[in-house]
Parts: structure tokens; sequence; C-alpha cells
């Protein structure tokens, strides 16, 4: 929290790392702008964890999303996965979409044109060889999903309000709508009005558990990098 350190005093971001860095075995950064936790690893001595970066990425949480997918599917090769919503600004389905390009995961992403994955990130999965479906509809990929990874229009990303309120709600995901598939629904949360609460108690609700989840991956993940 900067609130309580001495960047209220004007210290600046390398200073602050490398002094808590001192005292820490290893460093969890999340910070507003892309790309400071690979610039913190390369300051400190310490292992540093990507926790989110702005509108970058954010790997931890793609470690307990593939940890969820395999341990309630099994083989994570063999899926489907739909990834829903804000695919321009959302740090986990970027993340996301490059673990799942390493196992040649076939992906469909579904969202409004202007929130639509970033070029750079299609560029770099047809260059592994991924092939991509992209879609405004998300009834084009209920028949055979076997993932819908759905995530929140971010309203704190949005530079003109407007273009947000044009586009909030644009996917509601409810049991009706799911009704026939075979999708389980996972979500990083918090989630605003893009799944329903009457998807919560159903087979096809996984977000919670999924959020279970991330307490021991995380630990393990701790466990790894300290020595």
């Amino acid at each position: 929290e900067t609130e309580t350190s001495s960047a209220t005093k004007g210290e600046n971001l390398t200073d602050t790392v490398r002094t808590v860095g001192k005292y820490a075995d290893a460093l969890v950064i999340r910070h507003n702008m892309e790309g400071t936790a690979r610039y913190v690893a390369e300051v400190v001595d310490v292992p540093v964890i990507n926790a989110g970066d702005g509108a970058g990425q954010h790997p931890t949480q793609t470690l307990l999303d593939l940890y969820t997918m395999q341990r309630l599917l099994g083989d994570i090769d063999e899926l489907h996965v739909a990834l829903i919503g804000d695919l321009k600004y959302g740090r986990t389905v970027h993340s996301l979409s490059y673990a799942l390009a390493m196992f040649g995961v076939k992906m469909s992403f579904v969202s409004p044109s202007e929130l639509k994955m970033p070029r750079e990130t299609l560029h770099d999965l047809a260059a592994a060889g991924v092939s991509v479906q992209e879609t405004e509809d998300i009834r084009d990929v209920l028949a055979y999903a076997d993932v819908l990874y759905v995530t929140r229009i971010q309203k704190e990303r949005f530079p003109d309000p407007q273009e947000y309120l044009k586009i909030k709600g644009a996917y509601t995901i409810d049991s009706k709508l799911l009704q026939g598939s075979e999708a389980i629904v996972m979500h990083p949360l918090p989630r605003v009005d893009e799944i329903s609460h009457d998807v919560d108690n159903t087979p096809y609700g996984k977000y919670f558990q999924q959020a279970f989840y991330g307490v021991p991956v995380r630990m393990a993940l701790l466990k790894s990098i300290i020595k």
C-alpha cells in the first residue's frame, strides 16, 4: 500500500522495492502500470511475482485457472475454451490465452468489437500455430465450448465513461442461456452483471471453487521460488 510507504514522501519505485527486497524472501507486485513487475525483477535480488500489472498480465490467476480446468475436466489439451467479455483490457485473459496456447487448446474469443483481444496477442497466437475463432455472439460457442471463461467489462479502464455505459451488460450469462450446454463457467472475479446469480448453485458455476484453488496454488508457487 503506497499510502503507508515512503512513496507518499516522494520515494521512487526503484528505491522502494530495493529497500523492501532487503526485508523479504520474495516480492509480490500489483501495479497499475504494465511491465512494472518485470522492471522490479530486474532491480532486486529476490524472486518477484506479478500479481497483476494494469491491463497487461496476471500470471498467478492463470496458474489457478489451469489448475481448475485440469482438476475439474482432465487433460487441458483436449479442451475448447471460450474467453468472453473484456478481452482488450482484461489482464487475466491475456495471460490465460498465452498459457492455453502452450497446450494447443482450441480457443474462441467472444467480445464486442470495441473490446477485442489485442492485435499483438492475436499475432503471437497465430505465430504459435494456434487457431482462434472470434465472434460477437456468445451463442456461437455454447454448443462446443468446454469452458466459458467470463470477464467483467472493466469500467476503470475506460477513458470515456459513456463508452463503458454503451457496452456494459453486453453479455449476461444466466441458467436459461446455459440449458443444454456441457460447459463449466469460470470467472476471475469480481463479477458485476455478466453472470446471473441463478448460475451460482448450478453444475455450471465453478467460479467460487476456482477462487478457492487460488490459495493452495499460490502457496505452491511461493514454496517453489523461496529457497
